[in-house]
């Protein structure tokens, strides 16, 4: 299937409640770099934690592709403020510090295979385990950046080690693709109505002021997200395609 179709069919999948995407227990979400829980899981983690279900995140990269050139951010100092930034993000939608875990891999090198994958994996696997989790929730494998494909492979990689946890994928970028990409099977999976948590899940992508501001303006070429991207990303709607087992 085309991509455009398939984004199309994924903006038309059926909506469901919590319970139908989770069960009665709680969720994981897994992030390439910190922003992505924000813009694609930002609805569905303020809405599981505004109904008392654990949540744990799991950033898989250190963020400090975003800014190569800056000078007033080196790595160490970005990977820093982007774990801040994290942090905020998640405390708006209602995480814990103790709620996030940073595996810190190197951005735009997360690997899909061999022992970090592996060890990756393992991570997911034991936060899964911690909360009870009913399912995990991860970039989608068509995101056109390496990094979201790598995190889709590490949950695959971690599912054998989750015996009955569901597994979803969101797009992010996704909806930059060529329209002609072929994508695969048309999707099936679910939405979920996140409309009375826009105002939160906006707050939350604005916490990420490296990627949303000129907070770090020595770098012509760092990266920020477009207001046409969170806007498109920020609607009422989050899509979840299902990966069968």
């Amino acid at each position: 299937m085309r991509a455009d179709a398939f984004l199309a069919a994924a903006d038309a999948l059926p909506l469901a409640s919590l319970d139908a995407l989770l069960g009665s227990r709680g969720l994981v979400v897994v992030a390439p770099h910190p922003d992505d829980e924000s813009l694609g899981c930002g609805g569905l983690i303020a809405a599981a934690r505004a109904s008392g279900r654990p949540v744990h995140l799991v950033v898989v990269s250190d963020g400090c592709g975003s800014h190569t050139q800056s000078r007033l951010y080196p790595p160490e100092k970005l990977r820093a403020l982007r774990e801040a930034e994290t942090q905020r993000a998640g405390a708006v939608l209602g995480l814990g510090s103790g709620d996030v875990t940073f595996l810190r891999l190197p951005d735009a090198h997360v690997p899909s295979d061999g022992p970090e994958a592996d060890a990756a994996a393992a991570a997911v696997a034991r936060a899964a385990a911690a909360i009870g989790a009913g399912a995990v929730f991860v970039t989608w494998r068509h995101d056109p950046h390496c990094d979201h494909k790598a995190a889709a492979a590490i949950v695959a990689r971690a599912r054998p080690q989750m015996p009955g946890v569901r597994v979803y994928e969101y797009p992010v970028w996704g909806w930059t693709l060529p329209p002609e990409t072929e994508v695969g099977p048309s999707p099936t999976g679910l939405r979920l109505d996140v409309s009375a948590y826009r105002e939160t899940k906006a707050l939350a992508v604005a916490a990420h002021e490296s990627q949303t501001t000129d907070l770090i303006a020595d770098d012509p070429q760092g990266f920020r997200l477009e207001p046409a991207m969170i806007d498109r990303l920020c609607g009422p709607y989050e899509r979840f395609v299902a990966i069968p087992a």
